[in-house]
């Protein structure tokens, strides 16, 4: 699962399509964060948010970065969900499960809305996605 940190400035729709294709040369797209996960002195002593994020891929080529990431392929999320590592730690097994939750239609995450500061800066609101479409969202808001 590739990971990495957000780059100042940068939104994090923007951070885990620029870390995928950094670590495994696939281009995607942003589809929502499924879950976060919050703890404290982590780096630095700093608290630290861990966002999972819904990616549609746009290439399936992988070409690994050797530096950052072990070993890389493409794999059903079963799978994944499978494997010993994945079981035996509590977060990353707890995912899985989110992510297999998500693929049989029983999960629904955060999708991101773009809409403005009352400054008139460009930012994004992440809803659950069952609001996408609705009442909440009118013309001039649009989903990313």
């Amino acid at each position: 699962m590739p990971t990495g940190a957000v780059n100042q400035g940068e939104d994090i729709c923007d951070a885990v399509i620029r870390e995928v294709k950094e670590e495994t040369g696939v281009d995607t797209k942003f589809v929502e964060v499924l879950a976060f996960r919050q703890s404290h002195k982590s780096f630095f002593q700093k608290s630290d948010l861990f966002f999972v994020c819904m990616l549609q891929p746009q290439s399936f080529d992988i070409q690994s970065q050797a530096s950052e990431i072990e070993a890389t392929k493409w794999m059903p999320v079963e799978d994944y969900a499978a494997q010993p590592f994945v079981q035996e730690n509590e977060l990353f097994d707890f995912i899985a499960k989110i992510c297999l939750s998500k693929l049989n239609g029983n999960y629904t995450g955060f999708s991101n809305v773009s809409t403005t500061t009352s400054s008139g800066k460009k930012t994004y609101l992440y809803l659950n996605s069952d609001a996408i479409g609705s009442h909440l969202l009118d013309s001039k808001h649009e989903q990313v």
